[in-house]
C-alpha cells in the first residue's frame, strides 16, 4: 500500500493514463475493475459527451475513476501565421487530392474557460480530476475540492510541481520527457525536458505531495522503479494502447507493433504544441528544419488533423498522430485485465 493507493481506495498503484482519443470507457474500467486507476478524457470533447462518457464509464465499474482535462491557455488567432501554415501544408493536400483548408480554427477548448465542463464536474463528482498542460483558475479548484474531488496535475518541472502544490493539487503527476503524447509543460517554450527518474526525485524531495511517475513506464520492472524512488504510483499510457479495449486505430496498432515504435520524438507541428510519438513524414518532412512557425494548440491541430484525414482517406499511414513514449518497442497486445494482472505480478516480483 502507498499514500495514494490508501487516499483512493484502490487496491494496486497503477495508473492508466487518460490518453484523449485512444482511451474508452472500457479500458478505465476494467483497469479500476482490476484495483487499479482506470481515466478517461474529456478534452476532446464537449461537455454533454464527456458527462456520457462518465456515464459510460460509472456504468461499467463502481471504483474510482479519474477524469482528466486540458488546462493550457487558449491560443490567440493570428491569420498571417495561419496562412503561412496553410501554405507549408499545401504540397501534402496536393498531394492527397484534397484542397487545403481556406482557414483554421481552435478546435480545443480548454477547463480555463469552460464553464460548462465545471458544471459536468460538480454535478457528477468523479473520484478524481486530473489537469493537463497547466493549472485553471484557483476558483475552480477550489470548487472541485469543495466538492469532495481529489486533484490530480501534471508537472514537468519542480517549477511546476511547487505550482501544483501551493494551488491546493493533491497529487503531482510527474511527467518526464519520455512520456508519450503531450508535453504537460505550463509554458511549451520553457520545457526543461527532464527525465522521468530525476523528475520524481526532485518533486518528492521538494513537496510534500503524493508523486505519481510518468514517462517510459511500460512494465513492472519500471513500477517498482518509480516505487523505490519514492513515487506513490505509475502511470502508465502506451502500454494500454494495443488492448483491445482502447481506441486506438488499425493504423495506430500496426506501426506500434513494428520496428517502427523504436524510434519516437518530440514534436509540435502536429498539434502546435510539444508532443511525443513515433516518427513519420508529417515529423520529418513537414518538421523539417526551416519550416514556418506553427499556429498555437487547438489552431495548428485543426490543420493537422485536416490534413491526417485526407491521407487517411489516400491510405496513406505516414500523417496520423502515433503518440508514444520511449518504451513504446515494449508494448504488449493483451486484454486490459491481463496486462493489468502481469504488471502486478511483475512488479511484485521485483519489489522481491
Amino acid at each position: 500500500m502507498t499514500v495514494l493507493t490508501q487516499r483512493l481506495g484502490i487496491e494496486h498503484p497503477i495508473i492508466q493514463a487518460p490518453m484523449a482519443g485512444t482511451s474508452t470507457a472500457q479500458l478505465a474500467a476494467q483497469v479500476s475493475n482490476a484495483g487499479g486507476l482506470g481515466s478517461i478524457a474529456i478534452a476532446a470533447v464537449d461537455a454533454s459527451s464527456g458527462q456520457r462518457m462518465i456515464a459510460e464509464t460509472r456504468a461499467l465499474t463502481s471504483a474510482p475513476f479519474n477524469v482528466n482535462v486540458f488546462c493550457h491557455q487558449p491560443s490567440s488567432a493570428n491569420a498571417a501565421v495561419e496562412q503561412a501554415w496553410i501554405e507549408h501544408l499545401k504540397p501534402y493536400f496536393d498531394e492527397f487530392g484534397v484542397p487545403a483548408p481556406s482557414g483554421l480554427k481552435d478546435i480545443y477548448s480548454s477547463f480555463c474557460n469552460n464553464d460548462d465542463q465545471l458544471e459536468v464536474l460538480l454535478a457528477e463528482r468523479p473520484t478524481v480530476v486530473s489537469f493537463h498542460l497547466g493549472l485553471p483558475a484557483q476558483s475552480r479548484i477550489d470548487a472541485l475540492k469543495a466538492a469532495g474531488i481529489t486533484l490530480f496535475a501534471s508537472a514537468t518541472s519542480l517549477e511546476e510541481g511547487l505550482l501544483v502544490e501551493k494551488a491546493g493539487i493533491d497529487v503531482i503527476v510527474a511527467q518526464g520527457i519520455e512520456a508519450g503524447g503531450h508535453r504537460g509543460v505550463f509554458d511549451p517554450e520553457q520545457d526543461q525536458a527532464i527525465g522521468t527518474t530525476a523528475l520524481v526525485r526532485l518533486l518528492v524531495t521538494h513537496t510534500r505531495l503524493p508523486v505519481v511517475a510518468a514517462g517510459g513506464i511500460m512494465d513492472g520492472a519500471g513500477i517498482a522503479s518509480v516505487l523505490a524512488l519514492g513515487a506513490s504510483a505509475a502511470q502508465l499510457g502506451t502500454a494500454f494502447v494495443l488492448c483491445p479495449e482502447s481506441a486506438a486505430n488499425p493504423g495506430y496498432r500496426s506501426m506500434l507493433a513494428s520496428e517502427r515504435a523504436r524510434t519516437t520524438q518530440v514534436t509540435k507541428v502536429i498539434s502546435g504544441r510539444p508532443a511525443r510519438g513515433m516518427v513519420n513524414r508529417f515529423m520529418r518532412e513537414v518538421g523539417a528544419a526551416g519550416h514556418p512557425p506553427v499556429p498555437g494548440f487547438g489552431i495548428g491541430y485543426d490543420a493537422g488533423k485536416q490534413l491526417i484525414a485526407a491521407a487517411a482517406a489516400a491510405g496513406n499511414l505516414e500523417f496520423a498522430a502515433y503518440w508514444a513514449g520511449q518504451g513504446a518497442a515494449l508494448a504488449r497486445e493483451l486484454p486490459a485485465a491481463e496486462l493489468f494482472a502481469l504488471l502486478v505480478q511483475e512488479y511484485q516480483a521485483a519489489q522481491r
